[in-house]
């Protein structure tokens, strides 16, 4: 994913730019030892405040160093001068810190530029997790729901859910939301979505978590095509370090869309025969698809209910061992009548630990974090 580091002296400084930066750091004397224990890092961005002496120095040892690291200068006033010693040490860009607009895009042109330069280097976007069962009521937007919350582990992370059951989404009602924007408002948009465009559809929900709801009524799911959902994605993808994708009980167009662009395929399944027979069908379709066998984590929901069917039957069944295992609790229902996952009420409790066991399988440790508050160097977020 894309790395940018901004520093800028003092503790109240802010990022004039749309997106956060990663890291932020109060001195450019700080800035050689966070890019040498972060050699992802693409770009870094030295505030107004930064001398330009130092700036100067600190380009000129990265230009050989790291050649593919770009640098963007931003100044109170971008005089000629300075314009001349910058570009003569190597920074890409030299921008009036006012201009948010151009800040933003002489940030992407830097990234541009250090893709090209570096091809080996990660491109920028979030894991994709899909949440699926092939039959309802097994929990899958329960499930979704509060892996988005145990993602975003309290703002560390940026997280997106997105509702991609058209006609019958629950992630506005599990988290009370307010059904004000949704995947329908996207439509009249369609070909020409860009962040902006993106941000205004998107609903928060606490830090480091958005969510993208479900259209209000199964009509208006009609209008979100599987090219819509594709360009979704690849908008969002930037913007955040995972995205949660819930899923309707089926495989429609826009369903394979979210699968196509998946990283990791979460498959929700309960000790019963009919959900058994939904799995195994699902996880043959994902054989037929090619999609990776190593990314197919099985969540065996209620896994200790004494039905008949234990944790190796079902394994046996579908041919794959769980990778997690949840129990049952009526305190699950409770939450989701509250309108508050467990995830974020009770971390603690069996079923947010289950969940968080799927989090880490995806990637999500808490001894490495995609991204670290501002708040951790800066005192405070902006």
């Amino acid at each position: 994913m894309t790395m940018t580091i901004y520093c800028e002296p003092g503790p109240d400084a802010t990022f004039p730019g749309s997106a956060e930066p990663a890291y932020a750091v109060p001195e450019p004397s700080l800035l050689p030892a966070l890019l040498a224990d972060r050699p992802e890092a693409q770009l870094v961005v030295l505030g107004p405040g930064v001398p330009l002496a130092e700036a100067v120095a600190f380009t000129t040892r990265q230009r050989v160093e790291r050649p593919a690291l770009g640098v963007v200068l931003l100044r109170e006033q971008v005089e000629v001068t300075v314009l001349a010693e910058a570009m003569r040490a190597g920074i890409r860009e030299v921008v009036a810190a006012g201009d948010r607009a151009a800040v933003d895009a002489a940030c992407a042109r830097s990234l541009e530029l250090t893709r090209r330069l570096n091809p080996a280097a990660p491109a920028a976007g979030a894991q994709v997790i899909t949440v699926f069962a092939g039959k309802g009521g097994v929990g899958k937007s329960t499930v979704a729901t509060n892996l988005a919350v145990t993602l975003a582990a309290g703002g560390r992370r940026r997280v997106c859910l997105v509702d991609l059951d058209l006609q019958f989404g629950d992630v506005g009602i599990l988290l009370q939301l307010p059904p004000d924007r949704s995947l329908a408002d996207a439509a009249a948009m369609a070909g020409r979505l860009d962040e902006d465009a993106v941000r205004s559809l998107i609903t928060p929900y606490r830090p480091g978590l958005d969510a993208l709801l479900a259209p209000a009524g199964p009509a208006e799911g009609d209008q979100v095509g599987r090219e819509l959902v594709t360009e979704l994605l690849s908008v969002l993808a930037p913007m955040y370090d995972f995205i949660v994708v819930d899923t309707p009980p089926y495989v429609s167009d826009q369903v394979l869309a979210a699968l196509d662009r998946t990283d990791w395929f979460a498959l929700v399944v309960t000790p019963d025969l009919p959900a058994l027979k939904s799995a195994r069908l699902t996880l043959t379709t994902f054989e037929m698809l090619e999609y990776p066998a190593d990314r197919r984590l099985i969540v065996l929901n209620r896994a200790d209910s004494e039905v008949g069917l234990t944790v190796a039957d079902v394994e046996k069944a579908l041919g794959q061992p769980a990778a997690v295992l949840m129990p049952s609790s009526r305190d699950v229902p409770m939450s989701v009548n509250r309108g508050v996952p467990l995830a974020a009420d009770r971390p603690a409790h069996p079923v947010a630990r289950a969940i968080a066991d799927l989090a880490a399988r995806c990637g999500a440790r808490d001894d490495a974090p995609a991204r670290r508050p501002m708040a951790r160097l800066f005192g405070r977020r902006r």
